[in-house]
């Protein structure tokens, strides 16, 4: 569910948000349009909205764990734990976390790749929001709600600040909602 059909129609920060993200075509390959969040970061305001977006979403959903996918749902993730009382976990790529991990494979388009995440990190029946700055085809997503499961925890929603109308992943989301700001710029009528 895009913000927009969300209560938030017209709201002049999501269009805000939309303009700070800047589009590098053909990159890290041929074809595809960059989605980079770094611009955003640099533009105060934008930042703030995108973080206040999301705190006034989960402030009153109960949520314990705001875990963040390495490395740009780390951007965004402590910042929304700290406003709504949650604690912050990391979901990092393979032998990035020192002591005792769970880990998660999944398959990509181009490969395969792994979360890992500390044991103990995560309490069973804890509600958890899981974030990350873009959803394309939700391999990633997938891979931190089964990881986040196989501990008890309760996965309430997905959150990304940039998502495509229909994600073509969403299925792989185990009917977990998602939550998006805003669909990717375009450069030249291109994604």
């Amino acid at each position: 569910m895009f913000a927009a059909e969300n209560g938030l129609k017209g709201d002049p920060r999501l269009q805000a948000i939309s303009d700070a993200i800047r589009v590098v075509p053909h990159f890290p390959k041929p074809g595809i349009m960059f989605q980079d969040i770094t611009t955003l970061l640099l533009d105060h305001k934008a930042f703030k909205d995108t973080v206040d977006i999301f705190v006034d979403r989960y402030r009153d959903m109960n949520i314990s764990v705001v875990a963040g996918i390495e490395a740009r749902g780390f951007m965004f993730g402590p910042s929304i734990a700290l406003a709504i009382g949650a604690k912050f976990v990391p979901l990092r790529k393979p032998r990035k976390l020192p002591g005792e991990v769970i880990a998660e494979a999944y398959d990509l388009e181009y490969g395969s790749d792994c979360l890992e995440m500390h044991v103990g990190a995560v309490q069973p029946g804890e509600r958890v929001i899981v974030i990350d700055d873009l959803v394309a085809t939700g391999g990633t997503l997938s891979a931190a709600i089964r990881l986040l499961e196989r501990v008890g925890a309760q996965v309430v929603e997905c959150a990304c600040v940039i998502g495509l109308r229909e994600v073509k992943g969403q299925r792989r989301l185990n009917g977990k909602p998602l939550y998006i700001l805003v669909e990717p710029r375009e450069i030249d009528g291109c994604y």
